[in-house]
């Protein structure tokens, strides 16, 4: 039985406005697709609040809990007081069982990226001096040294990923070609 390894961090960047959640949207089921179980996690600078205000677990947190779980059949969900912004590494025991983990944000972070670009909402891309930058998602033809899809190439970026991550999908498929 092959050993579970840390699943691949990747991190959907880009300008406000730019797409990351709709990307984010179409590649999820394109990789599930392909046999893969995807995790992802969403950055949020401002904070935020998932419980609904007069719900029982809400009440639980607003009384002190420091952490507050919802269990049912189908789903746990978590609200947990915690002393910093944890980067995705700190998060991967929430993520088990996980082959890859999408993060939308961490742009300044050394994550692997992937930065989504439109040239009507920036000049050039966030990261394109950026090491850790693995391709750019645009529609523009601007050349910075990696690989460019489409907004709409969802195939050929999960291909693309599959590849480049050595991952191995429990459903085989024949007629995906990897894109190099």
């Amino acid at each position: 039985m092959k050993e579970k390894t840390t699943p691949p961090i990747i991190s959907i960047v880009g300008n406000s406005g730019s797409g990351k959640t709709t990307f984010i949207e179409k590649l999820i089921p394109e990789l599930k697709r392909c046999g893969l179980k995807v995790g992802t996690i969403k950055h949020d600078v401002h904070g935020f609040e998932m419980d609904k205000p007069g719900k029982d677990s809400w009440r639980h947190k607003q009384a002190g809990a420091s952490t507050t779980v919802i269990s049912s059949p189908y789903q746990i969900g978590m609200v947990m007081d915690v002393n910093h912004d944890h980067k995705p590494d700190e998060l991967l025991s929430l993520f088990y069982g996980m082959d890859i983990i999408l993060t939308e944000g961490y742009k300044w972070e050394n994550y692997t990226k992937l930065e989504i670009f439109r040239s009507e909402i920036a000049k050039e891309p966030l990261c394109k001096d950026d090491e850790h930058l693995l391709a750019l998602i645009s529609d523009s033809s601007i050349d910075i040294g990696v690989p460019i899809f489409s907004t709409n190439d969802i195939k050929r970026v999960s291909d693309f990923l599959i590849a480049h991550f050595n991952l191995v999908p429990a459903i085989k498929t024949n007629h995906r070609k990897a894109a190099s």
